[in-house]
């Protein structure tokens, strides 16, 4: 419940931030820091997942190993 009151709160608090820097002429910094940081938030990547629960994610030290593989002679 909190959670959601907070963001409907921030999301009003954007809007009245990005339509006062539209339509009034003496919208300032603080319109626009207000827009600007919403906007910073909105392209968070919070929909991804740790690498290792990703599907076909790949081993820690995967190219470590090859690497060493690769340095040992006769290794092609």
């Amino acid at each position: 419940m909190c959670r959601c009151a907070a963001g409907v709160a921030f999301t009003a608090l954007w809007w009245w931030a990005a339509a006062r820097l539209l339509l009034a002429p003496d919208a300032g910094a603080l319109e626009g820091a207000v827009a600007a940081g919403g906007w910073g938030l909105s392209v968070l990547p919070v929909h991804c997942l740790p690498k290792a629960r990703a599907d076909g994610a790949l081993a820690a030290g995967r190219w470590r190993r090859a690497w060493r593989a690769a340095r040992k002679p006769g290794a092609e």
